[in-house]
Parts: structure tokens; sequence; C-alpha cells
């Protein structure tokens, strides 16, 4: 009997618990009926309110630009010496020259050679020898007749100037009545004969001469000229004892020292000019057709702090590297203060095909289509402050310009930040260069 009384109680209590759930569920459609049904009301009546997008933006201006290309590249002294020893001698002075400056001309060493000045006298004294042997040959062995000839032609040479003399005094006379023809006609006789007379004597004089043996005189003279020769080397032999320094500059390296055995052709000191450098570096052959001498560059050296240097190629190789494709570039500039130090390396950037008039505007302001293509979108903001994707096509291109070829006539106002994935056509708020600072001031605040 108990258990029949307990399960209508169950089951009402089920029935009750079944008809309250339902009451909530309905109840609760109902709230969300309302709620939907308020706020669709309230979005019909109120206004919509269009999205406005804060940006920066610039001005496309006309600026200059250029095509920059860079390599790695090595210091070079603009001039260079290997000193090296022309004879084999005791290095009798030499002071410690290394990281020493040196002028050219200055005396860097002094080589031991007495016994050079001894063979030299040596050589000077047979000089003197051959020479006086030379003259006897060609004078002749008989003093004498030499003399005598030497005074015949002497009076000879006296005899014609003053039958010379005595005709044109009796010219003068016979001009004016003074004498008779027949006397004028005597004194030019006796010119033509003393001048007859003089030829016969140098005549017999170069007979003299002529009539000893051609031989010996060939012989002494190649004698005098060997005893010549012999002096010159050691005379240049002794200049070689003193070393001078070719030009100016840093020795960068001492191989020897004072007291030390030189061997010709070994190596004393390096001297190095400095003060203006070339820096060698390979380019591709592709970015070289775009250069000429003369075109600007910087140089950036890669193991010191050393701000960055300009100069300007001064030489491009007229052959290229078959494996690497690379052609080499030099370029010259400045070291007066020694930042750049010799064998050292340095990143060299060119700049080629430079436009004063090109229409520039930041990287970021440029969406390409891909990393290297040539076309892309800018948004360009018109009066109302709206953006309007605008396709561009560009030009030379550096890490943070880039010139605009076609899209663009100058003057435009172009989105430089906030441009990524902004919709065409979207309403936008300039940004004022107090929000500018005060972005960046934060920027700064979270690094």
């Amino acid at each position: 009997m108990t258990n029949m009384e307990t399960d209508p109680n169950k089951t009402n209590r089920r029935n009750l618990i079944i008809g309250t759930a339902a009451v909530g569920l309905v109840v609760l459609t109902l709230l969300i009926a309302i709620v939907w049904l308020w706020r669709r009301s309230k979005a019909e009546t109120e206004p919509e309110v269009t999205p406005i997008v804060s940006v920066k933006v610039v001005k496309a201006e006309k600026g200059e630009i250029a095509a920059q290309h860079s390599a790695v590249g090595t210091i070079w002294p603009r001039e260079k010496a290997d000193v090296s020893a022309k004879i084999s001698a005791q290095i009798k002075q030499m002071a410690l020259l290394k990281n020493k400056v040196v002028q050219a001309g200055e005396v860097i060493a002094v080589l031991e050679s007495r016994d050079l000045q001894a063979q030299r006298a040596e050589a000077v004294a047979a000089l003197n020898e051959a020479r006086a042997n030379e003259q006897s040959v060609v004078t002749g062995t008989i003093p004498k007749t030499n003399a005598e000839d030497q005074k015949a032609l002497a009076d000879a040479r006296a005899k014609v100037n003053n039958a010379r003399a005595t005709y044109e005094r009796r010219r003068a006379l016979f001009e004016r009545g003074g004498i008779s023809q027949k006397d004028l006609e005597a004194s030019q006789l006796d010119l033509t004969t003393a001048q007859d007379e003089l030829r016969l004597q140098e005549q017999t004089v170069a007979l003299r001469t002529r009539s000893l043996n051609p031989n010996d005189r060939t012989l002494a003279a190649a004698r005098t000229a060997q005893a010549q020769q012999r002096v010159a080397t050691l005379d240049a032999q002794l200049s070689y004892a003193t070393i001078r320094s070719p030009i100016t500059g840093i020795v960068t390296d001492q191989f020897q020292y004072e007291g030390e055995f030189a061997a010709a052709g070994g190596k004393l000191v390096t001297i190095a000019d400095s003060g203006t450098v070339i820096v060698k570096a390979p380019f591709a052959d592709t970015a070289v057709a775009e250069l000429k001498t003369g075109d600007p560059a910087t140089v950036l050296p890669t193991d010191s702090s050393t701000e960055e240097m300009h100069g300007q190629i001064t030489l491009l190789s007229r052959s290229s590297d078959a494996t690497n494709r690379t052609v080499e570039v030099w370029v010259t500039l400045g070291n007066s203060n020694g930042q750049l130090r010799p064998n050292g390396a340095a990143q060299v950037t060119v700049f080629a095909n430079s436009k004063n008039d090109a229409i520039v505007l930041p990287a970021s302001a440029v969406t390409l289509e891909a990393s290297n293509a040539t076309e892309g979108t800018v948004m360009v903001v018109d009066e109302q402050n709206v953006a309007h994707e605008t396709k561009v096509v560009t030009g030379i291109r550096t890490a943070d310009k880039v010139e605009i070829v076609e899209g663009l006539k100058g003057g435009e106002t172009v989105v430089v930040e906030g441009n990524y994935a902004l919709p065409d056509g979207t309403k936008v708020e300039i940004a004022t260069e107090d929000e500018k600072k005060e972005e960046t001031d934060e920027k700064k605040e979270e690094k």
C-alpha cells in the first residue's frame, strides 16, 4: 500500500518541475525577443557612424634620388713602395723607422762603401792613363814636327789676315783715285797667294794626322771609353750605398736594422702613403654598366666606428671576373687623419643614375605587388580627407626612398603611415606634428 501511495506524489512533483521549466523558457524567449526588437528600433532611429582612421601623410614633391649599389672592398694606400738594397753590404746607419713618417728623398739607410770608394779611385787613375795614351796616339810621336806644323799654320793664317787688310785699304784708295789699278791688282794677287798657302798648310797638317795608324787611334779611344764606363759604374754603386725614400709616407714595415748585412734585392722597409687611399671593391657587372668615373660614393669602414666618408669613383676596370661576374671599382678619398687603415675592409656604396627632378616618396608610402616589382599602389588623400587607392609605377629605389615614374604628377598628399590594408574611400584624419611627436616619445619610452 505504501509504494502505491508514493508513486502519484513523485509523478506530481515531476510534472510540476516540467511545467515550471516550460514557463521559464517561454519567459526567456519573450525577453530575448523584446531586447532584439528594442535594439533594432534603436539602430533604425540612430544615424550610422562612419569610422575615421588616423594617418600620417607627406607631399609628393620633386627631389634628388640615385640608385644605390653596395659592396665590401679593401683599402689600399694611394702609393706604396718596397725599398730594397741594390748592392750587398753591411748596414752602416739605419734608425728604427717603423710607424714613422718619411719624406721623399730622405735618407733612410747608409751601407758600408769603403771598398767601392777604393775601386773608384783606382778606376779614375786608369781613366787618366787611357786619356793620356789616346792623346799621344792622336797627336803623333814627333813633338817637334807637330809644333813646326802648328807654327806654319798660324803664320799662314796671319799672312792671310794681313794681305786682306792691305787689299781693303788699297781698294779704298783706288776708289778715291789715290793709287793706280796696277797697285790694286798687285795687292789682290798677294791676298790670293796667302790664301793658297793657308789651304796648303791645313792640308799638310791633316795629312800628317791621317798618316797615323787608324787601328791605334781606334784602340786608344776604346780603352778610354772603357775606363770612363768603369768609373760611371762605380759612381752608380756608390750612390746605391745611400738609400733614400722614393715617396712621402709612413713606414709600415721594417725588415732589417743597423748592423745587419743587406743582400742585393732584399727588402729593407715598406713605405705607404695613406694620406689618400683607394678602396677597391667588386660590383656586379650589371651595376657597373650604370656607373661612370666621377660618380659620388660613400665608404664605411667595417673594422672601426669611423663615420661614413665621401669620395668619388676614379677607375672602372675594363675587365670583369669571369667566375663572379664582377668588375673592380676604385673609389679615392682623403685620409689625412688616418681613419682608414691600409688592407682594412670597408663597405662601399656608389650612386648611379642620379636625378634632380624626380617625384620622390618615402618607401613606406608605396605598397608593391611584389618585392622585386615596379608596380604598386599609394593612398592619395583628397581635399575631403578621403583616401583613394592610386596605382603607380616606380623607378629608382633606395633603402628609404622611391621614385614615382607614373601615377603621380607631384603635389599630392600621400599616406606614409597607416596605409597598410586601408580600404579605398576611407575617411582619414591627418595626424598633427604634436601627435607625431607624442607617438615618437611613447615609442622611445617603450624601448
